[in-house]
C-alpha cells in the first residue's frame, strides 16, 4: 500500500516541480540577458575592453607548398638522393601539372632508388623511356622531373589513369601488381 500511494503522490508532484524549474529557469534567463549589458552602476559597459587594438598584431602566411618541399627533401635526404636539391622542383612541378607532388619521388625510389641507380649521364631515375637498348635522357634532374610530370599529365591523367595501380597498366604493362604496391608505400611515407 505505501508503494501505491508513494507512486502516486510522485505523479501528482513531479508535474509541479517540473513547471516551478521551468519558471525559474525561464526568469533567471530573462534577468541575465538585461542585466549582462549593465555595469556594475547601471551604466552600458563594451564586453572585451581589456583586448589589445588591432596595432598589436602580427600578420603571416603559412603555405602548404613550403611544408610539402620540406617532407620532400628531406624523404630524399633520407635515402641520401642526388634528387634533395630538386625537392622544390618536384613540388613546383606537380603543382604546374596538377599531379600529386609525391608520385613523382615515389616513382623515382621504384625505378632508381631515388637516382642511385641510373644508366650513366641521363638523369632518368623515373625509367621514363628506357625499354630494350633505348635510354631516354634529360640534361639534368630538372629536365627529368618536368618531362616526366608533363607525360603522365597529358598522357595518363586524360585516359583517368592517376593513381598507381592505373598508371602501371601504361607505365609498366608487365608488372604484376608489385610497382603499384611499392609507388603506393613510397607516397605513404610522404605523407
Amino acid at each position: 500500500m505505501k508503494k501505491i500511494l508513494f507512486s502516486t503522490a510522485l505523479f501528482f508532484i513531479a508535474p509541479f516541480a517540473l513547471v516551478f524549474s521551468l519558471i525559474t529557469i525561464l526568469a533567471l534567463y530573462q534577468h541575465s540577458e538585461t542585466s549582462s549589458t549593465k555595469g556594475v552602476l547601471g551604466t552600458n559597459t563594451v564586453s572585451y575592453a581589456a583586448l589589445p587594438t588591432s596595432q598589436n598584431t602580427m600578420a603571416g602566411d603559412i603555405t602548404q607548398e613550403d611544408g610539402r618541399k620540406e617532407r620532400v627533401r628531406q624523404f630524399l635526404a633520407k635515402y641520401n638522393s642526388p634528387l634533395e636539391a630538386n625537392a622544390g622542383d618536384i613540388v613546383d612541378a606537380a603543382d604546374e601539372f596538377g599531379l600529386d607532388y609525391r608520385l613523382i619521388p615515389a616513382i623515382a625510389m621504384q625505378e632508381s632508388n631515388l637516382c642511385r641507380k641510373i644508366p650513366h649521364n641521363s638523369y632518368n631515375c623515373w625509367g621514363y623511356g628506357i625499354y630494350g637498348g633505348k635510354v631516354t635522357r634529360f640534361k639534368d634532374y630538372k629536365e627529368g622531373i618536368y618531362t616526366v610530370t608533363k607525360g603522365l599529365a597529358t598522357r595518363y591523367k586524360p585516359r583517368g589513369l592517376v593513381t598507381p595501380e592505373q598508371i602501371m597498366t601504361m607505365y609498366t604493362p608487365g608488372s604484376n601488381g608489385s610497382w603499384a604496391f611499392s609507388v603506393n608505400h613510397f607516397m605513404t611515407q610522404l605523407q
